[in-house]
């Protein structure tokens, strides 16, 4: 897949996803870039912000995975 359509294909998943199933990925992200958030602290964030982490994280494991 290019970096363009897995660029597309992941914003519109995460923006399908709701503050629980953001902060569940989040959470139990399984790929070469490791997240170490605690769970209070991604209740403290808006959906925006959890769907910001989420994609960047997605996009940097995507990038990484096709070197």
């Amino acid at each position: 897949m290019t970096a363009d359509a897995y660029f597309e294909t992941a914003c519109t998943a995460v923006a399908a996803m709701s503050k629980a199933q953001v902060k569940r990925r989040i959470l139990h992200f399984d790929r070469p870039v490791r997240l170490d958030f605690t769970e209070a602290y991604l209740d403290s964030l808006d959906l925006e912000k959890l769907q910001h982490i989420l994609l960047a994280a997605l996009l940097i494991a995507h990038r990484k995975h096709a070197c």
